[in-house]
């Protein structure tokens, strides 16, 4: 099967990993809330289920879904009929059942499968009845289902040992864990236990709701009886075959995205070490790991509910532990020690989720933090519970309903069906918080009180010869204290940039910074939002536990005993006091190596400090810090990074991670970025004390006029907490212990080896540094520090062009040259532009590409047109507000002569653009963008493009918000975007509307009703696992999506974003367009890339990765007269480009007919690359990777980078590129039929007021959306 091959090919290369795939869905449960088993529930829970079918996705084959399921109580009289039909008499107690997925074309593995699910559970002690092959109807599901569906079988057996139903429960589970583990390899991957239990079953496949019923026709039978049903449609981002990812699981169905899933996988092992449970003894053991390898981030959650659920804790309980509510100053006291508790136990799984689960006689319903996804309830007179992600699920008369409402954020509800009773959540909460004297417990937490105060006796000086070394040995340089350091100690905030990062990515730069730059920040976009840390403080937290964590599973004080910190950062004279607090329990550990190869290395030296933590763990230390401290002429720092991921890694596989803590005291330490990522590989603390010996010595030198050096400090502290918070942000992780050793990165130019040794299930697509490599850059730097001829620290360059400072590929030079060629119209300087960009020292991923000439040389003359190749080309999503009038207006204008695209950016568009000009040009911009803000998004202004664009995520910040300053908020600014002037406008980082895959596809389908011709664009950024996200968003019905890279320009952002997040479009675009493919989905879609693309050159290496269409902003920007000052935050632009100031835009020298020029030459450039190939069109070059080769550079660490990855070809029946000539249309609203008969009233009689009535169900979506564009349109004839 061509998809098996396509997936195994991708797996291979690194591209796809299972952990990639997100989902999303429609979820509940209904209850009967007195305990009686009923077939009304059954129904009633079907009915539910198919009426959330929107929320799930379908298949190119119009019948495969992406899961669907249903549990409920087990029948036992149905089952035990059938097994009387056998001649068989079963148990009168509760008997079990095994619904089981089976290989079902290896016939060989199934009878393996058979026989050790057979032989536990006669070893268990237990009387096997029989097997069962459940009834199904193959008819009712698509052909991509029916190729993958698994034997579907169940298995019946006694309760041979009388055991009361909840140690029965238990035993089936520990059973459950034995059969799986025993399961060889080859059949693992086709073998799956929906469910083993006496009390449950679950009926679920790779089909759509309404198909349930269908295909399992045992559900229809009205013998099958239960007191609960929870149900679930599932919406996945990607489509390959997984019938056991449908849902339900064994305890709960989960709607929503798990942010914090790496760092709980990771610390559910560290906890593993200290379990243990008088219910479960011994046979704990059979339970670890506790998280499969390869789990979904529900099927995790689910595992990690089985192991508390039957270690003898109840639902209410667990959910307040693994997804807590929110510390606030509006609950009593009781409850907030309650959640203090639950904090101090147990990491929480942050995200959105919404929840319904089963187990030991509760059923509940639950809600995250934040209340990211929506969950309704509504009580019936007759004693029903209804529970869902929508209202109206199952149609209601209203004299039926008693009561009905919403979770909100934290909250659940539940039904304990052996009492049958409906708890609500005060109920609940009243229960949780008096179980125990939690007051008492969280007074064993040791909160120490830190000196009171920042005196300068407090720290030690280096001289200012020792502190430049040290700087430099460091990696710093002139623009690290400037404009980095600088801005934190004096404003309180990070520093804040613009225009992009055009810089060497760190692998390929000619100067070594330290290891940070390595590390890429993640964040969330489409299956998951998110958190707006500006906005949301309130549920966010950097609370630190130092010290030796408990047993997860016992309820006691002991869980208290551990020092309670308010921040990981740690100024030195408090980490000198904690030092000698704890001076019995901690240790120091070296982190330095000898420069002297022949005594040891930096591998061989980063072993000895695993083995010497090892060491200090067993002899009882519970605090570990690790320092650079003593770093000196004859010794180097070993990179930070490496320390604490090899430390924590070491210790987590020898089972001692939770007996301690990892403290860091380091001299690379410096800005944001820093600090996450020491935290996010491991770190509980850190200290950046050169960074603090740095600005107490810039504040003795005046740097810092008119504040204290107490304020400097403390201002740094600040800025560095708030930085954190935006980081953590970024990913949609609320507290930081959930972020802690979540591993939220992606490593680019380490080798892949080493980065699996250290930092376990970190992507890391593009292999580099070796330890030897990154050992000889560390020497090299060294010794230019403590060389006594060394005066000064470097330049720098990183932030902005300098003279011998750092390559950018916009340089004085390269901007006259281009910039003299658009007012001249002339290619041959062109030409020279594009040559002096293609002989720069290398900088992004493309510049190790050399292209194969595998054909003969076409004739110009046969080569797609130029004017057909500029209509591929956009200049970018800049907003006026952002630019000037005079430069937004221009580009549109260039952009709608050529038949190309300009886009608004966010903040509205003046209507009168919409309107030709006199001359036949249009200031109107084709694509109108939606961002998060929703600045000047109006039906109007929808209804005035081509194209609608969603903005989810921006290259140079993605996990941001759009930021324009106040004083670049004009009178004309205001007005556009419905604010006031001089207020700065911040847009939050998630939609509001969208915190999931679903959740887009509605945004999607709004757009399409309220614009019935436009296409909807959806603007991701690169990042690893971006190719599944990208297959939803296809799902939902886009029809054009658009890849960001991380250099991409932006008007205002911090620099720690703009230098740190996000990857390289080629990364990006070729896994999105590998993955589509694989899908069955690139004909579908167009696919679009920007972030840096300056020639013709850029245009053939995007289209051979995947796009069709490219997005050039900055270089469009340069051709109306930009030169790259990066001051467009400042409102100084010297060129009236990037400003509102009158005086400043009557600079602008921009005209359309220098974009024009721009645009053209790039078409030009690349025809005469296509004639080379011998290819016609661009669509003959999208995804021939086999024209791409790497090209040796002749320098080790260069050469040494593996690009393989990206030059994967995925096969492909269909095209590869898209060959939809409308849109991707979607169902028609009920405001057809609105419009319809308001139309025909209107036209009989135009003067008599129409009143209209219709009955609405939850299907019904979008209702107002396509009617305000009628009238939006028809406002005339409707007055």
């Amino acid at each position: 099967m061509l998809e098996n091959k396509n997936i195994k090919k991708l797996i291979k290369a690194k591209i796809y990993n299972q952990s990639y795939e997100h989902d999303s869905c429609g979820v509940g449960l209904v209850a009967s809330i007195n305990g009686e088993n009923n077939r009304n529930v059954v129904e009633a829970g079907i009915k539910a289920l198919k009426a959330v079918w929107h929320r799930g996705a379908v298949d190119a084959d119009g019948k495969t879904g992406d899961g669907a399921g249903i549990q409920i109580a087990f029948p036992q009289e149905f089952f035990k009929d059938y097994i009387r039909s056998l001649g068989v008499i079963p148990s009168k107690k509760n008997i079990a059942v095994g619904m089981i997925f089976l290989p079902r074309t290896d016939m060989a593995s199934q009878e393996i499968c058979r026989t050790i699910t057979e032989r536990e559970i006669i070893n268990s002690g237990n009387k096997i009845y029989c097997w069962r092959s459940v009834p199904v109807n193959l008819n009712a599901i698509g052909q991509k289902a029916n190729d993958s569906r698994p034997e579907i079988e169940q298995i019946f057996f006694e309760n041979s040992k009388n055991l009361n139903s909840k140690d029965f429960e238990k035993e089936l589970f520990i059973l459950r864990r034995k059969i799986e583990k025993r399961i060889p390899a080859s059949a693992k991957k086709d073998f799956y236990i929906c469910s083993l239990s006496s009390k449950s079953i679950v009926y679920k496949g790779m089909f759509l709701a309404e198909q349930i019923d269908k295909f399992f026709p045992d559900l229809n039978h009205k013998e099958f009886i239960s007191n609960f049903a929870i149900f679930h449609q599932r919406y996945s981002t990607n489509t390959f075959p997984t019938w056991s990812l449908a849902q339900p699981f064994r305890v709960l169905a989960h709607n929503g995205e798990i942010n914090t899933i790496q760092g709980n996988t990771n610390w559910s092992k560290i906890h593993e070490s200290k379990m243990f449970s008088e219910t479960l003894g011994e046979d704990i053991k059979e339970i670890f790991p506790i998280i499969q390898d390869g789990a979904s981030d529900s099927a995790a959650l689910d595992s990690f509910y089985e192991l508390l659920l039957n270690s003898g804790k109840d639902l209410p309980m667990i959910k307040a532990l693994t997804i807590p509510e929110s510390k606030t100053k509006n609950q009593t006291i009781k409850v907030r020690d309650f959640y203090e508790y639950c904090y101090s136990v147990l990491e929480p799984w942050d995200g959105p989720a919404a929840i319904a689960a089963y187990g030991n006689d509760w059923v509940i319903a639950g809600m995250d933090r934040n209340g990211f996804r929506p969950m309704r309830y509504t009580i019936t007179k007759n004693d029903i519970l209804f529970v869902g992600s929508e209202t109206g699920m199952v149609e209601l008369n209203e004299n039926e309903i008693l009561e009905k409402g919403h979770l909100a954020p934290g909250q659940m509800i539940g039904v304990d069906l052996k009492k049958g009773k409906f708890f609500n959540q005060e109920d609940i909460k009243n229960d949780l918080i008096n179980r125990h004297p939690y007051d008492k417990w969280l007074k064993k937490i040791k909160k120490f009180k830190l000196k009171n105060g920042i005196e300068q006796k407090d720290f030690f000086y280096f001289k200012e010869e020792n502190l430049k070394k040290r700087q430099m040995a460091a990696g710093w340089n002139v623009e690290d204290l400037e404009l980095i350091l600088d801005p934190m100690s004096f404003e309180k905030n990070e520093a804040i940039g613009s225009m992009g990062d055009d810089t060497p990515i760190t692998l390929l730069s000619k100067n070594y910074r330290g290891l940070y730059p390595f590390f890429r920040q993640n964040f969330s976009q489409v299956t998951n939002p998110p958190m707006d840390s500006l906005r949301e403080t309130n549920v966010m937290s950097l609370n630190t536990r130092l010290g030796n964590l408990c047993n997860i599973l016992e309820e006691s004080e002991a869980q208290c005993n551990f020092v309670l910190l308010e921040s990981p950062f740690l100024f030195t004279y408090e980490y000198e006091f904690l030092k000698k607090k704890l001076k019995n329990k901690s240790k120091e550990i070296d982190c330095i190596f000898s420069i002297d190869k022949k005594s040891e290395n930096l591998e061989r030296s980063i072993k000895k400090i695993q083995q010497e933590a090892e060491d200090l763990v067993r002899s009882g230390v519970e605090h570990i810090l690790l320092t650079d401290r003593k770093v000196n002429i004859q010794s180097a720092a070993i990179p930070m990074p490496l320390a604490v991921g090899a430390v924590h890694t070491h210790l987590v596989n020898e089972g001692l991670r939770s007996f301690v803590s990892i403290n860091v005291q380091a001299s690379d330490v410096m800005d944001v970025h820093s600090f996450a990522v020491l935290i996010g590989v491991g770190a509980t603390t850190v200290n950046p004390y050169l960074a603090e010996r740095t600005i107490l010595n810039r504040y003795k030198k005046n740097n810092y006029l008119g504040v204290s050096h107490k304020d400097i400090l403390n201002n740094y502290k600040l800025s560095i907490n708030k930085g954190i918070l935006k980081t953590m942000s970024k990913m949609g992780i609320s507290v930081l212990s959930s972020y802690r050793a979540g591993y939220n990165f992606e490593v680019i130019g380490l080798n892949r080896t080493l980065v699996a040794d250290l930092f376990p299930g970190m992507p890391s697509r593009i292999s580099g540094l070796r330890y030897h490599e990154i050992e000889n850059k560390i020497i090299n730097l060294h010794s230019k520090a403590f060389n006594e001829q060394f005066i000064s620290l470097p330049i720098g360059g990183y932030y902005k062009f300098r003279k011998n400072g750092e390559n950018h590929y916009y340089q004085p030079t390269l901007i006259h040259t281009l910039q003299s060629a658009v007012i001249s119209n002339s290619y041959d300087k062109f030409k020279v532009y594009s040559k002096g960009v293609d002989n720069l020292p290398l900088i992004n991923i493309r510049d190790l590409f050399a292209f194969r000439n595998l054909r003969n040389k076409l004739s110009l003359s046969k080569v797609e047109s130029e004017s057909s190749i500029c209509k591929r080309f956009g200049s970018g999503s800049m907003s006026h507000g952002a630019l000037s009038k005079e430069a937004h207006e221009t580009l549109a204008i260039a952009m709608n002569r050529m038949g190309a695209y300009s886009c608004s950016g966010e903040g509205g568009e003046d209507k009168e653009r919409f309107k030709k000009l006199p001359n036949g040009d249009s200031k109107n911009s084709r694509v109108k963008q939606i961002a998060s803000g929703r600045f000047g998004v109006t039906a109007e202004y929808l209804n005035n493009c081509k194209e609608i664009e969603i903005k989810m995520a921006q290259g140079a910040k993605p996990g941001e918000g759009g930021q324009l300053p106040g004083f670049k908020v004009s009178e004309e600014i205001a007005k556009l975007r419905y604010s006031t002037k001089g207020v700065t406008l911040i847009s939050p980082p998630p939609h509001h509307d969208i915190y999931s895959i679903e959740d887009l596809a509605q945004l999607i389908y709004d757009l399409k009703q309220i614009n019935p011709e436009a296409r909807v664009c959806v603007k991701l950024v690169s990042r690893s696992g971006i190719g599944t996200i990208a297959a939803g968003v296809a799902k939902a019905k886009a029809d054009t999506i658009l890849i960001s890279g991380h250099s991409g320009g932006t008007g205002a952002s911090p620099q720690t974003s703009i230098k740190y997040a996000g990857t390289p479009w080629e990364l990006g675009l070729s896994e999105v367009h590998q993955i589509l493919v694989a899908n069955n989905l690139r004909h579908k879609v167009r696919l679009r890339t920007d972030g840096g693309i300056k020639t013709g050159k850029d245009i053939i290496i995007a289209s051979i990765l995947g796009a069709e269409e490219y997005g050039i902003g900055t270089t469009s920007l340069v051709a109306m007269g930009c030169i790259l000052v990066r001051q467009c935050h400042s409102d100084v632009c010297p060129v009236g480009i990037c400003t509102q100031k009158p005086e400043l835009r009557k600079k602008f020298e921009g005209t359309p007919e220098k974009v024009v020029n721009l645009f053209s030459f790039i078409a030009r450039e690349t025809r005469e690359f296509l004639s080379k190939l011998g290819f016609k069109s661009i669509n003959e070059i999208i995804g021939r990777t086999e024209l791409l080769r790497q090209i040796s550079r002749e320098n080790i660490n260069v050469d040494t980078i593996d690009l393989n990855s990206l030059l994967v070809k995925a096969e492909s029946k269909n095209p590869v590129y898209c060959t939809v000539s409308k849109r991707n249309e979607v169902p028609e609203s009920l405001d057809k039929k609105i419009i319809s008969d308001f139309s025909n009233l209107r036209e009989k009689d135009k003067k008599k007021q129409i009143n209209l009535n219709y009955f609405v169900k939850n299907t019904d979506r979008a209702i107002g959306a396509k009617l305000s564009s009628f009238i939006t349109k028809n406002k005339e004839k409707i007055n």
